[in-house]
Formats: C-alpha cells, structure tokens, sequence
C-alpha cells in the first residue's frame, strides 16, 4: 500500500506541473494590467519648503530682494511647486509681518508696572495691509479655540491682544500665511499645503479651507507631524471619514512620504477612503542638498525610474562656514542639480518623465482579474507541493490538498496574509525545486563522466544553467499576480518574510545536497546525529553561522553597503541604464556555471551549488519589490543572467588554464 501510494504521489507530479503552467499563463493578463497601472502617471513635480527659504533670507541683508531672487531662480531650473506650512505667530514675526510682546515687555515699553494677574500676548502689525490681511487669520484660529482675541493700538500701529501666554500663542498652528499664499501663486508656483493634526477637528473650517484650496489650484496636501489630519479626533467624531469626504469632492490627493521610520497614523485609511488618490514623494534633506550635483541629479533619475516617486521635496538650511567666516547656504547646489551640471530634469524626461503636477496612478483592474486569480492561487499551491514531493515524496498529494483548505480558510479570515504567504511559499519553492533538479542532472551525469569531452561537459553546464533560471524565474508571474496591489506599488503594503526567502532555499539545497544524494536517507542522518563534534567543526560552523548573518543583514532595503560598492552601482546604472544586482552576476550566477562544470566531473564540488542558489532566489526577490516598476525589475534580470553566463564562462577558462598548470607542474613540485 505504501509502495502504491509513493507511486501515485510521484505520478501527480506531472499533473502538478501542468497546473504550476496554468497558473503562470494565467497570470500574464493580470501582470499586464500592473504595468498599464505602472505608465499610467509619468509627470514628475519637484517641491521646494518655502519655510527653508525664509529661514535662509533671514540670514541675507536684503531678506525680500533675496526671497523673490531665489524663488525666480527656481522656478526657471523646473521646481514648480511650493510647499507651505500652517502658519505660526513665531513664523509671522520671522516674515516680518508682525512683532510679538508679552505683558511685562509691553509694560517696560510703557514705562507702567507689570500687571500681577496678565500674562498675555501683544500683537503688533507692521503696515496696514499686514494688518487688513492677517488679522482675520489670527482672529478665526483662537476664536475657534475659545480664546479672547481683542483689538489694540501701540504708537499708531494696528495690533491684537490674545489672552494667553506668548509661550502658548505661538504654538498654535493657522491657515497658511495669506500674503505669501497669492504671492506665490503670482509667480507660477503650485502650493502643497503642509497640514498638522495637532488642534481638534473642525469641518466647518476644514470646509472653507478646503475649498479655498480647490479654488487655488491644490491637488495634493503634505501631511506633518506623526499623523494625518483628523486621527486624533477620529474615535470620537469619524473625522478621518469626514475629511476624506471632503477632499474626494474637492479632488485633492495625498502625498507618502518614502523612508518614514514608521508611517503616519490614520494614512492608509485615508489613503483607502480617496481610492488611493495617493503620490510617493523622496524627502532631500538639508544635509543631502550639499552633495555633489551629479549625485543629487542621480538619486532623482533613479527614483522615478526604480521607486515609482513622482514627487520630490527640496530642503535647505543655513550653515556657519568658518573657513569663508560667513554664513552659507545650499540653495545654489540644489538649483545647479537640476539644470547645468548635474541636468537632472534632462535625465529624467530622457527616461520618459515630464515635469508638471504629479498625478496619482489610473490602476488598471480588469473584470477577469478575479478568476484568474484563482487559477493562480491552483498553480502556486501546486508549486509549494512540488515542492514536497522532492523532499517526502508519499506528502505530495496531502501537501497539495491541506494547501487548498488552508488557502481557502486564510482568503477568507487574513486575505492579505494569505497572498502574502502564498506568494512567499512560491518564492522559496520555485528556486529549490531549479536547484533539485540541477543537482539531479548533475548526480545523473556525473556516474558517466569518465569519458565525457570538455565540450559536452560546458554545453551541460550551460543546459543546466538556463534550465534552471526558467524554472526560478517562473515563481515570478504568482509573486505578481499575487501582490497586484497598489498598496504595494505606493509601499503602503509590504512584501514580508524576505528574510526567510533568502534563508530558505539555501537551507533546504544544503539539506538535498548532503541526504538526497544516493544511499539509504535514515543511515545518513543516523550517521551525523552520530558524528562527533570537534573543535574544527565548531569552529567552521561559526564561521557558516558568521557568514550567513552578513549575508542575512545585506538584504532588504534596510542593508547597508560600503563607499566603494556604490560607487560600482552608480557606474554599473550609468552604463546599463538599469543596475544589475552585483551578487547574481559577479558570484552566484559564474558559480552556477562554475560548479554544475566542475561536478560533472568531481562530485564532491556539488557543494558549490549551495551557495549558487543564491542567484537563483535574489532573480524572485527582484520581483518582490513591488515598488519597483515591472520592466526595469525584468531588464534587471536579464542583465543579471547574461554578465552571469559570460563571467560564468570565463571562470571555466581561468579553471582549465589553472587545472592545466597544476598538472603540469605539481609532478615537478615533488621531487
């Protein structure tokens, strides 16, 4: 009965394989409607913070003359928005629009005892139209915090007394500053409201301001702060869903904010409530405005290009420049990367990207992409049986049908950990089963190697090389069927377990490598639970164990990496256009080659195999980057693959020549 039973399970394997088919041809509608999702939005909006330019001119001896300078400049090198923050008293009085007391500086300007029982702020307006404009801002901000705000003169100038602290008054956020709003917009500017959560939610305010925002041309607002407006209060009056409202009839998008340490409270809610109306935007920061143009210029191509960012966020400071005993800024550094010489808007509409107001994707989902889905869901399932079947052959058919029941209870309770681990599980499974095969073949030709020519031995080494990249890369249809989501496109999802995925397959080749190779399974692991353990072992298992941590912490975008490995990258970009990953083509993929080469002949260089497999699952992981659009994560591949086979090749000639040597030579070296 056992015997039958292994029988059947290794007779399913064909039907398996032609469902793993199915799903892969399944997928390839739904693929496509990713990339018509991916091209749908290809203009790209730079954003300069007008806050940092007010904070600059401060510095300057003409702070208005240098302000109107400088935004001109701008706009002319191609930033076509800029970014406004509410509107602070502190932020009034750097702009010159007001000056700001308290109660004992007034009385000292008075000449009068300081009031015991008066701690209040005095507001005093610098000209008239200051005063006309503003006051009306500053009245509707505290009288909506129930805080008395009343008329007031000081030596014929305009003013306003609020009965609060100084320390408290300057605090509070306001609408943003009028004047500066207009004038702007007379410039040619697009304004991105910078908007906090930090007062209690007012629709009837949010209502107007809104609207004032539609009338002004806004079509996407920048959240501050930990949070989105409306979170704070949301519990207690649904004004995340009130504020959504408001913005879907007023077209207005959001904005994410890319490398955030954790993402804004209440976003993803919101972002679903505006049918993910939603824009990636990449923060350079005021440290990064000073580097090199042509690095700056660089980091905008590659992230329209790899990251799907459509929006950029300009910041500069000032700094103390002892050596030219002055203060400095980057300003002309950050205009300088965008036209002559760094030419980053030159780079990024030669890469087929304009310049204008950046537009959230059309996402493309057709009417089929449900029930393909569930073919897809068969052929991944399949896959992660096939799986099984190499390893415990008589668990193919339970693994394939617990899978089924399994994937039908997570899609209804966890849908998204259901795709997630599915997508993950073929992941794993597609690069191991490429693995087990090669090594199969290998173990097959190697018993008839003995008068088997140099030449057949390079065409089977290269056999087995493409073989097995097509049975790896057909992992990578499910992983994008699967995950076609724009979620994860706008990385407010996340692919996990990418960890596991690198660990994985290596793991379980090393596994196939030492007990499936030939001889009876249960003496072999009777042989090593019996082995002694010495000190040379436990030394080179600490170092495997020391390897497999560097190895573990380079993945994922969290990995870091050395000055000179990026200077390679940016070489590699520069001439490809698209940076092949330098671990599949400079080591696993040659050593893939390399080693099915040399284990045709030498059985125990099988071992090499184990870390080959790292190609293999890193050509997968390229695709579980959903952020990254479809064609460049393929030309990525692709390059991979072929500087691979050509490095691949060479080593086998360095191989031979050394080989050859040593033959000649070590005779010699004896006597």
């Amino acid at each position: 009965m056992q015997y039958n039973w292994k029988k059947w399970s290794i007779s399913s394997r064909k039907w398996l394989w032609i469902l793993v088919i199915a799903g892969i041809v399944a997928a390839m509608p739904v693929a496509y409607d990713r990339f018509k999702t991916e091209t749908s939005a290809n203009e790209v909006e730079f954003v300069f913070d007008y806050r940092d330019l007010v904070e600059i001119a401060s510095y300057e001896a003409h702070p208005v003359d240098y302000i109107n300078e400088q935004l001109d400049q701008l706009k002319e090198a191609g930033v076509g928005s800029m970014a406004m923050f509410e509107s602070t008293l502190d932020e009034f009085q750097k702009s010159r629009r007001i000056m700001l007391y308290n109660s004992k500086d007034i009385a000292n300007k008075t000449n009068k005892t300081i009031p015991v029982n008066e701690n209040f702020t005095y507001i005093v307006f610098t000209n008239e139209e200051n005063a006309s404009v503003i006051t009306p801002v500053i009245e509707e901000t505290f009288n909506r915090l129930e805080l008395v705000v009343k008329p007031w003169t000081f030596q014929n100038q305009k003013g306003l007394i609020i009965e609060t602290p100084l320390e408290n008054a300057v605090m509070k956020p306001m609408r943003s500053d009028p004047i500066t709003f207009e004038m702007l917009r007379s410039k040619g500017f697009n304004i991105v409201p910078r908007m906090g959560d930090s007062l209690p939610y007012d629709q009837e305010y949010m209502e107007k301001l809104i609207s004032d925002y539609e009338a002004a041309g806004v079509t996407r607002i920048l959240f501050e702060g930990e949070s989105v407006k409306g979170y704070n209060d949301h519990e207690s009056m649904k004004s995340l869903d009130a504020f959504a409202e408001l913005l879907n009839e007023h077209g207005i998008g959001i904005a994410a904010i890319e490398n955030l340490k954790k993402p804004q409270l209440g976003f993803n809610k919101l972002a679903y409530d505006l049918d993910y109306n939603v824009v990636r935007i990449y923060s350079l920061s005021e440290g990064d405005a000073t580097l090199d143009v042509k690095k700056i210029a660089d980091r905008f191509a590659l992230a329209t290009k790899d990251r799907n960012i459509r929006m950029f966020y300009l910041n500069a400071a000032p700094s103390r420049n002892t050596s030219k005993a002055m203060i400095t800024n980057s300003m002309e550094n950050l205009i300088h990367s965008l036209v002559e010489p760094g030419n980053a808007i030159d780079k990024l509409e030669s890469n087929g990207f304009t310049i204008g107001q950046a537009k959230a994707f059309d996402v493309a989902d057709s009417s089929y992409q449900r029930i393909l889905k569930m073919v897809v869901v068969l052929g991944g399932v399949a896959f992660i049986a096939l799986l099984v079947s190499y390893f415990i052959a008589i668990l193919t058919i339970p693994a394939f049908v617990l899978g089924m029941i399994g994937s039908a209870g997570l899609f209804i309770l966890r849908p998204t950990l259901f795709e997630q681990g599915l997508a993950l599980l073929v992941s794993i499974s597609a690069p191991t089963i490429a693995m087990v095969l090669a090594i199969r073949k290998i173990n097959e030709l190697n018993a008839n190697s003995k008068d088997m020519k140099l030449s057949r031995r390079l065409v089977h080494a290269l056999v087995l090389f493409v073989k097995t990249s097509i049975i790896s890369l057909s992992a990578i249809p499910f992983v994008v069927a699967l995950l076609n989501n724009v979620t994860y496109e706008l990385v407010l999802n996340q692919f996990r377990g990418v960890s596991l995925l690198h660990f994985a397959p290596i793991a379980l080749t090393a596994l196939y490598v030492v007990l499936y190779r030939g001889g009876n399974l249960r003496q072999k692991l009777s042989t090593i639970l019996r082995s002694r353990i010495t000190v040379m072992g436990v030394i080179v298992m600490g170092i495997i164990g020391v390897l497999g941590l560097y190895y573990l912490s380079r993945t994922g975008n969290a990995g870091s990496v050395t000055a000179l490995e990026m200077s390679f990258r940016t070489f590699m970009e520069n001439t490809f256009g698209v940076r092949p990953r330098n671990k599949e083509f400079l080591m696993a993929h040659p050593l893939l080659i390399l080693g099915a080469f040399l284990s045709i002949k030498y059985r125990n260089a099988i071992y090499i195999m184990i870390i080959a497999v790292i190609g293999q699952l890193s050509m997968v992981d390229t695709f579980a980057h959903i952020h990254t659009p479809l064609k460049i994560s393929l030309i990525r591949n692709l390059l991979g693959l072929g500087l691979g086979l050509v490095i691949g090749i060479m080593a086998i000639v360095v191989w031979q020549i050394a080989e050859g040597c040593w033959k000649r030579w070590s005779p010699r070296l004896r006597r």
